[in-house]
Parts: structure tokens; C-alpha cells; sequence
């Protein structure tokens, strides 16, 4: 696995390491010594599939807070996406910022979203889906979430929304 930094302190991407044969391909997606090596300590302790019928659909922008604030873990395994974490760390010189990738089944790429971040995306293609590996587990209680269209957050997504939930368009503006 190769970790490539980004504009966003504690914001990795992560991108396998394919050995190619006459069989396909290996690749390791995780390794707790090479993620300790990024200052993931916490264990993993959910992993959740989210599959999306139809381009357009929005989930987001999701965080949990503290104590139980989660790390997460993303990947693409089909169709395609623009993934989208949002820097809430008040004391960051990146708070409110955000870093958008297109993540995919072809490009293979995961995101490592640290605690103290929001999370949400957009599909690129129908019958898109994407495994989740989550640092806690889900609280309902504190579970928050920030307005993906908020003004402040100037994020832009590629295709008019088709599908949302009401819970994501009930959260406030910043």
C-alpha cells in the first residue's frame, strides 16, 4: 500500500500496490503495521456495505462526535464516485475545508478519513457500491451531519442530485 497525503492534515489516500499475474492481480487493503505508520491506532470494529441504485444519489455529510468520533476507512469496489470529507476540526488550520477525489472500482483507491471530520459522496454511475471500515461503532445519539449543499462548505458536485435522504436535507447550514 502507498499513503499519499493531502491538502488536509491526517487525510490519506490510499492506493494498493497491485502484483500483477498470469492469474489477475494481489493487492493488500489493509495492514495494521503500515496503518499504524499514519497514526491509526484504533482498531476497526464495523465494516458496512452502502450499494446505490441510481447516478446522482447524495449520502452525507455524516460525522459522529466525541467520544465516539470514528476514523473511516473508503473504498469504491463498483462503479464510481466523487468522495468528499470535510475538515470539522475547529482547532485545524484547515477547519471547513475539504478534499474531494473521484474514488472507483478501476482505480482502486481508498480514503482514510480521520475523527473529526464529515463524510459524504455522490455516485457517478448506477448500481455503485462501497465498503466502509469505521474506528466505532454507529451511535445514533451522536450522530451529526452538516448540509452537503451549505454555501460555506462551496463543494461541487458533478451531477444534480437525483436521490437524497430526508435526514441529509434536514441537517442546518453552517
Amino acid at each position: 500500500m502507498i499513503f499519499e497525503n493531502t491538502p488536509l492534515e491526517g487525510l490519506y489516500l490510499v492506493k494498493p500496490d497491485f502484483r500483477f499475474d498470469n492469474r489477475g492481480f494481489f493487492a493488500r487493503t489493509f495492514c495494521k503495521k503500515a496503518f499504524s505508520e499514519v497514526k491509526l491506532e484504533k482498531e476497526f470494529v464495523q465494516f458496512n456495505h452502502s450499494f446505490n441504485i441510481r447516478k446522482g444519489t447524495l449520502r452525507g455529510m455524516h460525522f459522529q462526535l466525541q467520544p465516539f468520533a470514528e476514523t473511516k476507512l473508503i473504498r469504491c469496489v463498483e462503479g464510481k464516485i466523487l468522495d468528499v470529507a470535510v475538515d470539522m476540526r475547529k482547532d485545524s488550520k484547515t477547519y471547513l475545508q475539504h478534499f474531494a477525489i473521484e474514488l472507483s472500482k478501476e482505480n482502486a483507491i481508498s480514503i482514510l478519513i480521520p475523527e473529526g471530520f464529515a463524510h459524504g459522496f455522490q455516485t457517478l454511475e448506477d448500481n455503485t457500491s462501497l465498503i466502509y471500515h469505521h474506528t466505532e461503532y454507529y451511535t445514533p445519539n451522536v450522530d451529526q451531519g452538516i448540509l452537503y449543499y451549505d454555501p460555506a462548505l462551496a463543494i461541487n458536485w458533478p451531477l444534480p442530485v437525483s436521490v437524497v435522504s430526508e435526514k441529509d436535507t434536514s441537517y442546518m447550514l453552517l
